[in-house]
């Protein structure tokens, strides 16, 4: 079968791997219709991990099941599938209590919590951006998706990694309706955050980036952007907030967080958000931070090479804040997402910028480390692309919404517009605030 194949920092090539195939009576194969690329997948792709050369990456995978193990009671062939990026048994300590991102049964070393496909220090299993994928504990592990799966593939992709990862930032940040919210990172993570938390009711979202284009998808989900190249989100949520800054925040960066000028600084994000987080306020911190990242010493410092970032604890212990860390339990929120999408009430396709086949892999991953203007989400097809997704989230991209005839208004011309006729608050207004206050 052919897979994408890490080869050393920076190369990923596709190529022909053994086939994937049922080893355990419980396992299932999955035919891979839809991988995505993830954030993290670059860290390993920079050669910022331990990732062995020859393994495939991929952990955020739906696809088709084509064969069963002779266990496996609940999942059929036929069925569609979206497979969290967890890799978890069911029956150890942690996934009895629902902590199925630290499952003790999966991870081979027994000092050590957690398994996942195609991840570094997770343990040995084949990632997904591949023509099949083995799956343990199928019936477990696997998420049955409905007779929409096949049209709606790209937004239940989402359901592996990214959104459940998202909303688990929120749930650990405490977000309630009417709170408002701060999130760190306009990536894919970030964005499924803001989402998520506008989904929970939040009233104010603010997004912070230095990158247009993912700032641009936050202001069309309805947050408000802060292009930290020009302000500086502690600034701008105190304002708007009498001095007290946000009810929460989310840090959905990790330990490659670097200033608009490339400058790298794994406490940027962490001390932005102790700043700017109200006293008492909670803190939810999904980005990745590791106890070891061989680049760090020279990119950031020997300390930071050993994942020990320096925090402002002083300002954290005095405002009485917490913070809630680590990789997302998928199986906790999957389901429920699922269905806000089955029903309508969610599309998290939106972040898809551009479907590629598996023999494009290594094209997406250079034009996404270099995170090239437009390039928000990359998914990958290893076995032919889904057209009518294709059709859909082309219409998507290609078409701005019009009033009237007329070209969609960026959100800087509408606060000049508000501004003209004196309608306050258009600083703290998001686009869809503004265009209600004036009528468009």
């Amino acid at each position: 079968m052919k897979a994408a194949v890490y080869e050393g920092p920076r190369t990923v090539t596709v190529k022909d791997v053994p086939d994937a195939k049922v080893e355990h009576p419980g396992d299932i194969l999955v035919k891979i219709t839809t991988a995505n690329i993830c954030g993290s997948d670059l860290h390993m792709y920079e050669g910022r991990t331990s990732f062995e050369t020859g393994r495939t990456l991929g952990h955020e995978n739906l696809g088709q099941v084509v064969e069963v193990g002779k266990a496996v009671s609940k999942v059929k062939v036929g069925d569609w599938v979206v497979l969290p990026f967890n890799i978890a048994c069911g029956f150890c300590k942690q996934c009895e209590q629902g902590l199925t991102n630290y499952c003790l049964t999966m991870q081979p070393q027994p000092d050590m919590a957690g398994a996942a496909y195609g991840f570094a220090e997770m343990g040995p299993y084949q990632g997904g951006q591949a023509e099949l994928l083995r799956v343990p504990y199928g019936d477990f592990n696997a998420l049955r998706l409905g007779e929409d799966a096949p049209e709606r593939q790209l937004d239940y992709v989402m359901l592996a990694d990214i959104f459940p990862t998202g909303y688990h930032a929120t749930e650990m940040a405490g977000v309630k309706p009417g709170d408002q919210t701060l999130v760190y990172g306009a990536g894919p993570v970030g964005l499924m955050a803001a989402y998520s938390a506008i989904l929970r009711g939040a009233g104010r979202v603010w997004v912070a980036d230095h990158q247009p284009d993912r700032l641009r998808l936050a202001e069309e989900i309805g947050a408000i952007a802060i292009n930290t190249a020009e302000q500086d989100p502690a600034v701008v949520v105190k304002e708007a907030t009498l001095g007290l800054g946000a009810d929460n925040g989310c840090e959905c960066v990790g330990y490659q967080a670097h200033d608009p000028q490339g400058q790298e600084d794994a406490t940027l994000t962490m001390n932005g958000l102790i700043d700017s987080v109200r006293f008492t306020g909670g803190i939810g911190v999904v980005g990745v931070f590791l106890p070891e990242d061989p680049g760090g010493d020279e990119a950031q410092g020997e300390l930071e090479a050993q994942g020990k970032v320096p925090l402002d604890f002083g300002l954290l212990w005095f405002k009485g804040q917490h913070i809630g860390t680590g990789q997302a339990p998928v199986k906790r929120y999957n389901r429920a997402l699922r269905d806000l999408i089955a029903g309508g009430k969610a599309e998290p396709s939106f972040l898809v910028s551009h479907e590629l086949s598996l023999k494009e892999a290594s094209s997406a991953y250079e034009h996404f480390d270099n995170r090239d203007d437009g390039w928000t989400k990359v998914v990958l097809h290893p076995n032919g692309s889904n057209s009518s997704s294709h059709r859909a989230s082309a219409a998507k991209r290609g078409g701005r919404r019009t009033t009237g005839g007329s070209p969609e208004h960026t959100l800087e011309e509408l606060r000049q517009e508000a501004k003209a006729q004196g309608i306050e608050g258009r600083s703290h207004m998001n686009k869809q605030q503004l265009e209600r206050a004036l009528n468009h």
